[in-house]
């Protein structure tokens, strides 16, 4: 099923989880219409400006599959209204930075970034209306012995 003009469903269906386990990651009605808005909205002006594939590494999550890897029960991933993304070849900080200034998104978070490394992490983005445009950017930091992810306001490369 087309989502939009360069996206499908099977997309931001697949699943290394689902499949290891033998979980269904089939969205309802609402989860194809949330990820068709976050199509719309936000990865089709991304492919556009770009010119490049859009790579989608983790798109909807079913409530089994979420729990599988331990997602928040939140997570905006289960409600078809999140994709984390990379473009071959560009830096993912650079991504972030033109959304930043163009688009309209719920959060953009950029997720695991090293300096001077442009493959190094993803873009994490979410659509919903109303958005908040909120931009964060996560980080592993290693606290009393135990590495966790703590998240920064803005886009900080």
């Amino acid at each position: 099923m087309k989502l939009s003009p360069n996206f499908h469903l099977s997309e931001f269906t697949q699943s290394q989880t689902a499949t290891r386990l033998m979980l269904d990651n089939t969205p309802g009605r609402a989860e194809v219409a949330a990820l068709k808005l976050l199509c719309e909205k936000v990865l089709e002006p991304v492919r556009e400006n770009y010119g490049r594939p859009v790579l989608i590494s983790s798109g909807y999550r079913s409530p089994a599959v979420n729990r599988a890897i331990r997602g928040s029960r939140t997570s905006q991933h289960a409600k078809g209204e999140a994709a984390d993304f990379e473009i071959a070849g560009v830096d993912n900080l650079r991504i972030c930075q033109w959304m930043e200034r163009r688009l309209n998104y719920d959060q953009l978070i950029l997720e695991f970034y090293e300096r001077g490394v442009p493959a190094s992490g993803w873009v994490h983005v979410s659509y919903r209306e109303p958005y908040r445009n909120q931009e964060l950017t996560a980080k592993r930091v290693v606290r009393n012995g135990r590495r966790t992810t703590v998240y920064q306001n803005g886009i900080v490369g």
